[in-house]
């Protein structure tokens, strides 16, 4: 197969052992182990490698393409038995950062309000968003759907994720930020994905070609099945489950958008080579206001007032992730330089002085505000803390952004902690993305920790507490013979609860292969039958990235559970 491939292949390929048992392992708990990696260095060996592996197939019958960026899918999204594309070595550019004139959209989430655009950016999805960022701050410009592990996920895995982070209660998701892309579909052709009204919508169909039929078969699909489609979205602000077939057709506007079919696909329908992004402008001030909170039974009303005040975002953590911190203190000296080390390590005096008294509090809120004047948020901080004071928790306004750093930095830096420096036990993201209205977690949390204290397992919880989406990173230790029946059973429970309160099972992490399985549950057999068709549709002989959206099956997971725990830090 290998040599196949090198006689039209540019790019590299591998297949050393080293090579195969790293692109073995995502960030998820499992372990699928590859036939070889391939590194293209540009559209056209894309084109060509697709090509062949579609006239291929009946040769060899397990022939199947993955792609992967920088292989921080904490659902096994990234990892496949046939051949992995990684991106990150040649197909990482930037190829633009333009300012544009300033036009508004309305990310469709319940509590998002308009975002005004100013820029786009063009770029290749094996680029790191770190370097991505740089690009587009030089301009003014970011991506607002940017998540906690930004320092290390790269944007192509940003779209096939439909990815989202801290600033999603305001800006929506990865989803809403697409202008266009370049995908290639399993004829070997590289298309231009875009939002079409409907003359486009039907010169598309009348091509009688691949991409046509594409067009005609999806739509008619949307057509057919309109009720159910429409009943089947899921009733939360995000979420990364299924296919969204709901999202693709605007019939009052009469626009067409296939990007919604792609992005969140997990390279399921096709290959995405480029990715035309909306940018916003970074605005010039920030500040949060901390909030301790002892218990959490009045968290849904805390939100509900909290919400009005149209805070940038809305984070939390809870007490583990907190001692966590604590325990790693000198991990967050890295990189801080002498100075900088004293000042974090004084900012904290605060917090020791209230948990002496006030004792260590069960979760912690972020709430930040941003604006283009210190004045305009301080007004916002301050009005909020003073109508705050009808609940029993205790409150901190930051004065500076170093102060405010400090707590994103545990938000966001909790789950490297847990991989880093738990040993004999490995991070375990497998129920990690839960959602539920924010209304609902007075009730369904306690109901939720009453399940987890069942098993023999320590966690973590953080989260979008203004979504009602939080991340619990259990630890697990993966030689012992009952961690894959613990998994099992411990994600049924709790997405039986997160379905009974009309949640999704991700809201940004998406389904892989370790959530893949409860789609059926979750959707109900008709709708998911509707995936399995938007599947064949794209993809007929099943060879973009098996096993993910449809097709997944709880013995896989069982049987691909890593068995040790491996350092991952060079490649994610």
């Amino acid at each position: 197969m290998k040599d196949e491939i090198q006689k039209f292949f540019k790019g590299d390929i591998e297949d050393s052992d080293v090579t195969l048992t790293a692109y073995s392992h995502d960030a998820s708990l499992l372990e699928v182990r590859p036939e070889l990696v391939v590194f293209p260095k540009n559209t056209e060996d894309l084109k060509n490698l697709v090509k062949w592996v579609s006239d291929n197939k009946i040769k060899y019958p397990k022939l199947a393409l993955t792609p992967r960026s920088a292989g921080t899918c904490m659902s096994g999204g990234a990892i496949g038995e046939s051949i992995i594309i990684d991106f990150t070595r040649h197909m990482n550019k930037v190829y633009s950062v333009e300012q544009v004139a300033p036009f508004q959209i309305i990310p469709k989430y319940p509590n998002a309000h308009e975002v005004i655009i100013t820029g786009t950016a063009t770029v290749e999805p094996g680029c790191y968003y770190r370097d991505f960022e740089i690009a587009t701050k030089e301009k003014g410009l970011i991506l607002p759907c940017y998540t906690a592990s930004k320092s290390i996920n790269a944007i192509g895995g940003m779209v096939g994720n439909n990815s989202a982070g801290e600033k999603t209660l305001n800006y929506g998701k990865t989803e809403d930020y697409i202008k266009e892309l370049q995908v290639i579909f399993s004829d070997g052709r590289e298309y231009t994905v875009k939002p079409l009204n409907k003359k486009e919508l039907y010169a598309k169909i009348a091509q009688g070609d691949f991409e046509g039929e594409v067009y005609k078969n999806i739509f008619a699909i949307i057509n057919e099945n309109k009720q159910i489609i429409k009943t089947a979205k899921p009733q939360v602000s995000k979420n990364s489950a299924g296919y969204y077939l709901w999202n693709v057709w605007d019939e009052e506007k009469e626009i067409f958008d296939l990007t919604k079919l792609i992005v969140g696909s997990q390279g399921t329908l096709g290959i995405v080579t480029k990715i035309t992004l909306h940018l916003v402008a970074i605005k010039k001030a920030s500040k949060l206001v901390v909030i301790f909170m002892k218990d959490i039974s009045q968290l849904g009303e805390l939100v509900d007032k909290i919400l009005p005040y149209k805070p940038e975002s809305l984070e939390s953590y809870d007490d583990a992730t907190m001692k966590l911190a604590i325990r790693f203190f000198p991990d967050f000296f890295k990189n801080k330089g002498f100075w900088k080390m004293i000042k974090f390590m004084w900012s904290f005096w605060p917090e020791v002085f209230m948990m002496s008294t006030f004792g260590m509090p069960k979760l912690i809120l972020l709430v930040e505000f941003a604006g283009e004047s210190e004045e305009e948020i301080n007004t916002k901080a301050k009005e909020l803390v003073k109508n705050l004071t009808i609940f029993p928790f205790k409150t901190r306004i930051t004065k500076s952004e170093s102060e405010s750093e400090k707590y994103w930095d545990i938000r966001r830096e909790s789950f490297a902690l847990l991989r880093k420096h738990i040993t004999n036990k490995h991070t375990a993201p497998f129920i990690d993305d839960i959602i539920v209205q924010p209304e609902f977690l007075p009730e369904f949390l306690p109901k939720l920790n009453i399940i987890l204290k069942k098993y023999p397992i320590t966690y973590t919880i953080a989260g979008h507490a203004g979504n009602g989406n939080f991340h619990i990173i259990p630890l697990m230790d993966f030689s012992d013979p009952q961690t894959s029946e613990i998994i099992i059973n411990l994600s049924a429970e709790v997405y039986d609860l997160v379905l009974q309160y009309k949640g999704s099972t991700t809201a940004e992490h998406n389904d892989g292969i370790i959530r893949s399985p409860f789609l059926q549950q979750m959707f109900g057999n008709a709708v998911y039958s509707l995936f399995e068709k938007t599947k064949q549709i794209f993809d007929p002989q099943n060879i973009f990235n098996p096993g993910k959206k449809v097709g997944a099956t709880m013995e896989y997971i069982k049987s691909h559970i890593v068995q040790e725990k491996h350092d991952l830090s060079h490649k994610i």
